[in-house]
């Protein structure tokens, strides 16, 4: 019986269309990204009630239905604005912090179960606090966005910097070394795997925090037109703005995996 197995697992290795998908994966993620949409289209076609899902072929053909609709243009650019600036703080504050904890032992040890502690918190527990202190602008989404968004950032950091061999960073200064080229010849390269896979789930953090924030208290963002194509039972434009924001998402992810390519040339070496 294992013989058989493993003849098996031979084959279908040797098959050509294993060995053309092997050597692109973008392929085989067109084909798991097709029959996903195309369960989705006989579901909402036939299996679920059209008022909940609409099929995505009728979604994509909304798509200048949703744009055309009053503020949500404006809403777009206000949750990108939302988006981009609590993006950066979280990344720039969460490289700092993470820093400033990871190497120093006694930081470590002492802070580092704080920031444990806070991440584990259910966040949206404390949303009217945002609100009240920030108000109902944008400040309060950026606000809650960054508080999703710095926590991986920190730990990630924290985690990278533990890769770093210590006698590089006493060999270092002795021979000259500014705090400068120490953290960009030294610290950085270490840290560029864990600090980049800390910025994507940063980024979804951020998305969360900010949608979540828009969903309690909005009036202008895309949490708004959430909130309002929902309760209207308008699944088309609602799933046309979500997938919007998957793109938007997706964008924004494109763009962190090649600035970290860039950044990770020195590993290629």
């Amino acid at each position: 019986m294992e013989l058989s197995a493993a003849a098996a697992r031979r084959s279908l290795a040797a098959s050509p269309a294993v060995r053309y998908l092997a050597r692109r994966p973008w392929a085989a993620r067109l084909i798991v990204i097709a029959l996903l949409v195309g369960l989705w289209e006989v579901a909402a076609r036939w299996l679920v009630d059209p008022l909940f899902l609409s099929p995505p072929s009728r979604v994509v053909a909304a798509l200048g239905t949703v744009f055309a609709t009053r503020g949500v243009p404006a809403a777009l650019q206000l949750t990108l604005f939302e988006l981009t600036v609590a993006f950066a703080i979280a990344v720039a504050a969460g490289l700092v912090l993470g820093l400033a904890i990871g190497l120093q032992p006694f930081a470590r040890r002492s802070f580092f179960p704080v920031v444990l502690l806070l991440y584990g918190m259910p966040q949206v527990t404390i949303l009217p606090l945002f609100i009240l202190f920030f108000g109902i602008g944008a400040a309060s989404k950026i606000a809650f966005g960054v508080t999703h968004g710095v926590f991986p950032v920190i730990v990630t950091v924290v985690a990278g910097v533990q890769n770093l061999k210590p006698i590089l960073l006493t060999s270092a200064p002795s021979m000259g070394a500014s705090r400068w080229q120490i953290f960009r010849h030294v610290i950085f390269p270490h840290m560029v795997p864990s600090f980049f896979a800390g910025m994507r789930l940063g980024m979804s953090g951020v998305l969360l925090g900010v949608l979540l924030a828009e969903l309690y208290v909005s009036i202008a963002g895309i949490g708004y037109f959430t909130t309002l194509f929902t309760q209207n039972f308008d699944p088309t434009r609602l799933l046309g703005l979500i997938g919007v924001l998957a793109a938007m998402a997706i964008a924004l992810n494109a763009i962190v995996r090649r600035t970290e390519a860039h950044f990770a040339r020195w590993r290629a070496g």
